[in-house]
């Protein structure tokens, strides 16, 4: 087929920005074609989207490989099955926080030499490779600000309570 709008305007030809992201449930799903919709079009490089299969619908399995032909992308699905020597988690969303933060340096080959997380439901209107190309000056993540200041999120913040807050101790990450 027609290689999709836009492609032939991407530099470099041999750069690709690794995004990694998940959904959970057909909402998110729809969300997470959008996402990476907006990622390659606003995008000037490659794009390879690392999907975690663990949560993924049988459905947007099929999907994918026709909207990454169509849109101009490529993909993996990814899996990993949560360590037994690791505090198991019971909430659904906690053992996806942890596959956002814990895990990434297990999910992934070793010759990705980064990678971008970006929430399924997220629109992206300006072009990754900036971020991508940012410095982190030898630091192996890089994350926005965990928001201290916003009170009612406080009981989403795993790594202040319980397991986590005992086994992190006062470092700060």
């Amino acid at each position: 087929g027609a290689e999709p709008k836009g492609v032939e305007e991407r530099v470099g030809g041999n750069e690709t920005v690794h995004v990694f992201s998940l959904a959970s449930g057909h909402l998110y799903e729809r969300f997470l074609k959008i996402m990476m919709t907006s990622v390659v079009r606003n995008t000037k490089a490659r794009v390879k989207f690392w999907l975690l299969r663990n949560f993924l619908s049988p459905q947007f399995k099929q999907l994918i490989p026709a909207m990454a032909r169509k849109v101009g992308f490529d993909y993996e699905l990814v899996t990993y099955k949560w360590p037994s020597w690791l505090h198991q988690q019971t909430e659904k969303q906690r053992i996806i926080w942890g596959y956002k933060i814990l895990m990434l340096d297990v999910l992934f080959p070793l010759s990705v030499p980064k990678i971008i997380y970006i929430d399924s439901d997220q629109i992206v209107r300006a072009d990754v490779l900036e971020l991508w190309n940012m410095d982190l000056k030898g630091r192996p993540y890089a994350y926005t600000p965990f928001c201290d200041n916003r009170p009612e999120i406080e009981g989403f913040r795993f790594w202040k309570q319980g397991f986590w807050a005992g086994h992190l101790g006062r470092k700060n990450y």
